[in-house]
Protein backbone atom coordinates (compact mmCIF):
# COMPACT_ATOMS: atom_id res chain seq x y z
CA UNK A 1 0.00 0.00 0.00
CA UNK A 2 1.15 3.32 -0.77
CA UNK A 3 1.56 6.78 1.72
CA UNK A 4 -1.83 7.99 -0.99
CA UNK A 5 -3.40 4.68 0.11
CA UNK A 6 -3.24 6.02 3.51
CA UNK A 7 -4.38 9.27 4.87
CA UNK A 8 -4.89 10.95 8.42
CA UNK A 9 -6.65 14.13 9.17
CA UNK A 10 -7.71 16.00 12.86
CA UNK A 11 -11.12 17.16 12.98
CA UNK A 12 -11.61 19.50 15.43
CA UNK A 13 -14.95 20.40 16.64
CA UNK A 14 -17.03 21.96 20.11
CA UNK A 15 -13.76 21.98 21.99
CA UNK A 16 -12.70 18.09 21.11
CA UNK A 17 -10.34 16.72 19.14
CA UNK A 18 -10.47 13.47 16.66
CA UNK A 19 -7.99 11.91 14.72
CA UNK A 20 -9.35 9.86 11.87
CA UNK A 21 -7.30 7.52 9.76
CA UNK A 22 -8.42 6.46 6.47
CA UNK A 23 -6.93 3.33 4.73
CA UNK A 24 -8.05 3.15 0.98
CA UNK A 25 -8.61 -0.06 -0.61
CA UNK A 26 -9.42 -1.32 -4.18
CA UNK A 27 -12.95 -2.10 -3.44
CA UNK A 28 -13.76 -0.22 -0.21
CA UNK A 29 -12.24 2.19 2.63
CA UNK A 30 -11.50 1.89 6.43
CA UNK A 31 -12.34 4.31 8.59
CA UNK A 32 -11.15 4.89 12.20
CA UNK A 33 -12.46 8.07 14.17
CA UNK A 34 -10.38 8.12 17.65
CA UNK A 35 -10.37 10.84 20.57
CA UNK A 36 -8.02 10.45 23.10
CA UNK A 37 -6.23 6.98 22.79
CA UNK A 38 -5.47 5.79 19.42
CA UNK A 39 -8.10 2.82 20.18
CA UNK A 40 -10.53 0.48 17.72
CA UNK A 41 -14.08 0.78 19.08
CA UNK A 42 -17.87 0.69 17.73
CA UNK A 43 -17.57 -0.76 14.58
CA UNK A 44 -20.15 -0.69 11.61
CA UNK A 45 -19.57 -1.86 7.71
CA UNK A 46 -21.94 -1.33 4.62
CA UNK A 47 -21.70 -2.72 1.37
CA UNK A 48 -23.21 -1.06 -1.12
CA UNK A 49 -24.81 -4.02 -3.73
CA UNK A 50 -28.46 -2.60 -4.75
CA UNK A 51 -30.32 0.39 -4.94
CA UNK A 52 -29.40 0.41 -0.82
CA UNK A 53 -25.99 0.01 1.07
CA UNK A 54 -26.58 -2.90 3.50
CA UNK A 55 -24.97 -2.29 6.48
CA UNK A 56 -24.17 -4.33 10.06
CA UNK A 57 -22.48 -3.69 13.42
CA UNK A 58 -19.61 -5.58 13.69
CA UNK A 59 -18.78 -4.10 17.45
CA UNK A 60 -22.19 -2.75 18.94
CA UNK A 61 -21.74 0.71 20.42
CA UNK A 62 -24.60 2.04 22.85
CA UNK A 63 -25.18 5.49 21.31
CA UNK A 64 -23.83 7.25 18.08
CA UNK A 65 -25.12 3.69 16.53
CA UNK A 66 -27.16 5.96 14.03
CA UNK A 67 -23.53 8.04 13.00
CA UNK A 68 -21.39 4.89 12.08
CA UNK A 69 -24.33 3.69 10.23
CA UNK A 70 -24.82 7.04 8.01
CA UNK A 71 -21.15 7.66 7.59
CA UNK A 72 -20.47 3.88 6.59
CA UNK A 73 -23.57 4.05 4.24
CA UNK A 74 -22.55 7.46 2.70
CA UNK A 75 -19.43 6.30 2.23
CA UNK A 76 -20.21 2.45 0.43
CA UNK A 77 -22.99 4.69 -1.49
CA UNK A 78 -20.61 7.29 -2.77
CA UNK A 79 -17.69 4.73 -3.93
CA UNK A 80 -19.89 1.68 -5.05
CA UNK A 81 -18.07 -0.45 -2.60
CA UNK A 82 -17.39 -1.38 1.12
CA UNK A 83 -16.35 0.83 4.09
CA UNK A 84 -15.69 -0.24 7.30
CA UNK A 85 -15.80 2.51 10.26
CA UNK A 86 -14.42 2.60 13.69
CA UNK A 87 -15.44 4.81 16.59
CA UNK A 88 -13.61 5.15 19.85
CA UNK A 89 -14.78 8.51 21.55
CA UNK A 90 -14.80 9.69 25.16
CA UNK A 91 -18.59 10.57 25.23
CA UNK A 92 -21.55 10.67 22.49
CA UNK A 93 -20.56 13.02 19.98
CA UNK A 94 -24.05 14.76 19.71
CA UNK A 95 -25.89 16.36 16.17
CA UNK A 96 -23.10 19.03 15.32
CA UNK A 97 -20.11 17.41 16.30
CA UNK A 98 -21.24 14.16 13.90
CA UNK A 99 -21.67 16.89 11.12
CA UNK A 100 -19.05 17.95 10.89
CA UNK A 101 -16.92 14.55 11.37
CA UNK A 102 -18.86 13.20 8.38
CA UNK A 103 -18.17 16.56 6.16
CA UNK A 104 -14.74 16.08 6.93
CA UNK A 105 -14.62 12.85 6.07
CA UNK A 106 -16.48 13.04 3.29
CA UNK A 107 -14.26 15.09 1.42
CA UNK A 108 -10.76 13.62 2.48
CA UNK A 109 -12.50 10.12 0.70
CA UNK A 110 -13.52 12.16 -2.01
CA UNK A 111 -9.78 13.27 -2.64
Amino acid sequence: MSSSDHRVISVETENRKFDVSILKYDNGFFISITEGANKLGAMMISVAAGPAPSSSEIIPIRQDSLFLKLLSQKIASEIRGVCIVSLSVQHELGPNASKVIIEKVTEAVRN
